[in-house]
This record gives C-alpha cells, sequence and structure tokens, in this order.
C-alpha cells in the first residue's frame, strides 16, 4: 500500500495482535511505502526485530512478547513443564535479537510470569493472548501520560530538535519524545521541530520526518553533522529523545550519535530532555556493563544498492552510545520528571505506587 491510498490518521499503529497473528508495519520500506506485514510464527517476529522491520525500545518490547504468544500457540506439548521449556526456548531467540534495549527483556519477562502462573496449557494460552493485547494498550496510555507530563516543559512557539525515531513508530502508538511533542501541540502550543537524519540507517529521515509531516508537523530535517550549525545559529530551543536503557544513575542508552547531540545541547546552554517510560529502566546493572550491539559495515559502507567507502576498511559500527546524567536536563515518564541528581529522582519514581 502507497502513502497515496493511505487514509490520514493521527497516529500510526505500529505492531498490533489481530486474529492471532502479529501485524506491524515493515519499517524498512519507509518513507517510500507504508507496507503492513502479517506474520503466525515467532521465529519471524524475532527476524523482524533483528532486521528492524520493528524497531524502538517500547515496541520491541511489545513485539518480543506477542512474538512469545505466537510460540505459545505453535506449541503442541501436552504437559505445562514441556511447554513452559518451549516458550524458553522461544524466548532466548527472541531475547538474543537486541541485546541493547532493556524493554525486550521487560515484555518477554512478563510474559513468561503470566505463563508461569497458569494452571492448564489452554488457561495459559489465552492469558497470555490478553497480556499482548493489554501491554499494546497500556503502551499507548502510557505514552500519552508521559507526553502530558513533559509538555510542560515546553513553550508555546519553540523548535525542538530530535535524533532518530522515538515516536509512534518506535512504540506501539503515539511516541515517547515525539509523544511529548504531539501533546505539546495538543495543549494548544505552537511547536516546530527539527530531526536529524540519524545515520547510518536514516531513522530520522526515514521514520521521524515521515510520520511528523504525516500528522501535519512543521518539520525540518538537518544532516547529522549539521547539529552545531543549527544549535549555534539559535535555531533550536529545547532537545528532547527517546531511550533504549536507562540505568538507575541516569546513564541514558541511545541510537549513537545521542551523546554528540547532547553534548553540543550542554555547550550552547541548550536543555536536553528524555522521554521513556519506566520499563526502558534497568536499576539492576551498571553502565559499564551495558552491552552496545554492534551492526553490520555494509550499513556503513553502502547506500542501498551504492557503494559509498572503499572495499577492505575497518567499520565501527555502533547502534547506540551513553549519554552521561551531567548532560541531562530531565527523564520524563509516565510517572513524572526525573531531575538531577538523577540517582534519587529516579528511585523516587519507582517508589511511587502504581
Amino acid at each position: 500500500m502507497t502513502l497515496e491510498n493511505n487514509e490520514k490518521q493521527s497516529t500510526l499503529k505500529t505492531v498490533e495482535w489481530r486474529d492471532n497473528k502479529v501485524v506491524m508495519i515493515d519499517q524498512t520500506k519507509l518513507p517510500n511505502q507504508l507496507v503492513f506485514v502479517t506474520y503466525d510464527d515467532y521465529n519471524q517476529v524475532a527476524e523482524a526485530i533483528k532486521t528492524l522491520v520493528v524497531r524502538g525500545a517500547p515496541a520491541i518490547g511489545v513485539s518480543g512478547a506477542m512474538g512469545l504468544a505466537l510460540a505459545a500457540l505453535q506449541s503442541k506439548s501436552n504437559t505445562k513443564e514441556d511447554f513452559i521449556s518451549d516458550l524458553e526456548k522461544a524466548k532466548k531467540i527472541l531475547f538474543d535479537t537486541r541485546p541493547t534495549a532493556v524493554n525486550l527483556a521487560w515484555g518477554l519477562d512478563q510474559i513468561m510470569e503470566v505463563a508461569n502462573e497458569g494452571s492448564s496449557i489452554n488457561q495459559i494460552k489465552e492469558s497470555i493472548i490478553e497480556q499482548v493485547k493489554k501491554m499494546a494498550e497500556d503502551d499507548i496510555r502510557i505514552n500519552k501520560t508521559m507526553g502530558k507530563n513533559g509538555s510542560e516543559l515546553f513553550d508555546n512557539n519553540d523548535t525542538v530538535m530530535t535524533h532518530c525515531n522515538a515516536g509512534g513508530l518506535a512504540t506501539v502508538g503515539y511516541g515517547t519524545a515525539l509523544g511529548v511533542i504531539r501533546a505539546t501541540r495538543e495543549s494548544g502550543k505552537n511547536v516546530k521541530v527539527i530531526a536529524t537524519e540519524t545515520r547510518p540507517i536514516q531513522q530520522g529521515s526515514r521514520l521521524t520526518a515521515f510520520e511528523l509531516k504525516h500528522d501535519g508537523f512543521d518539520v525540518s530535517l538537518i544532516p547529522d553533522t549539521a547539529v552545531g550549525y543549527t544549535m549555534a545559529n539559535g535555531l533550536v530551543n529545547k532537545v528532547v529523545v527517546g531511550a533504549d536503557r536507562i540505568v538507575k544513575t541516569g546513564h541514558v542508552f541511545n541510537k549513537i550519535g545521542t551523546y554528540q547531540v547532547a553534548t553540543m545541547a550542554k555547550q550552547h546552554g541548550i536543555p536536553f530532555y528524555v522521554a521513556a517510560p519506566l520499563s526502558t529502566f534497568d536499576m539492576k546493572t551498571n553502565a559499564e556493563d551495558v552491552i552496545i550491539e554492534m551492526r553490520k559495515g555494509s550499513e556503513v559502507t553502502s547506500l542501498g544498492d551504492k557503494k559509498t567507502a572503499p572495499d577492505d576498511i575497518e567499520i565501527i559500527n555502533p547502534a547506540f552510545d551513553m549519554t552521561p546524567p551531567e548532560l541531562i536536563s530531565g527523564i520524563i515518564t509516565e510517572k513524572g520528571i526525573a531531575k538531577p541528581p538523577f540517582e534519587e529522582s529516579i528511585k523516587k519514581l519507582f517508589d511511587k505506587d502504581f
């Protein structure tokens, strides 16, 4: 389905459980085509996560859970013990697809918890399906709450920079960083957006610019190398990005290049905010122990079918980097906004009643 044939909607539904199948937007086809793919095998979902058909920490979390729900339906085991064993096998395959985004483990663990608590296999399958539907609904509700919390940090006529894609396409719907921008507009404020292209996969140009244009925002696109120029010339008031993992000290792991944007924002006195649900927080792992996913070199040495670099050179292609807490003005969540010192304020968010 091409964009011309697509009826405009307020936000795009990235992943959905429909008729005991997983339906998702194939984000590798954007912005040229809006294509929906349907999966009935958890291995297909694992491959979709690995190849970035679906990406963005919250969307990966729900997609992983839905993949595990497919594994439950695929299982032919007659005993609970064998059934749980089938799920554990599928869980490992799904988990190994993207090691940095903590939401994936969160989503898989939620399904395993439901499975272990159930009695009969049929009852467990039904409970798992109900759980994945609820997770998808909760994602949108949480994002809207988070957006409302974050909108208070933004003023009328702000121009906001964002890096990578933390919109509806990175979640089930509405978005984290872009959810804050949406909520700011919904509160009656005028807001413009500057999106970075986000090399080498171009999530900013392919996804963020597409999504914001689709929803009627005033959006400008810049090359990653123009972040400093844009800030130095007073074209940006604030920055908001998403996150793939946040540890208890306030160190934020997000798409490669986020650290550079944060450093440049600090240099120019521009507030730098992170928007992420509590499911993105990892309260157990130390920052230095987080595994940074390294991706294939061809993402850097070619653009589509066109080669852009010489053969036989070493490629360093990390998918994420770490932004230290001293560069961050605030972390926006569904439970409120964490401010420095982050170790203390993050703990308070988790102490609140859910």
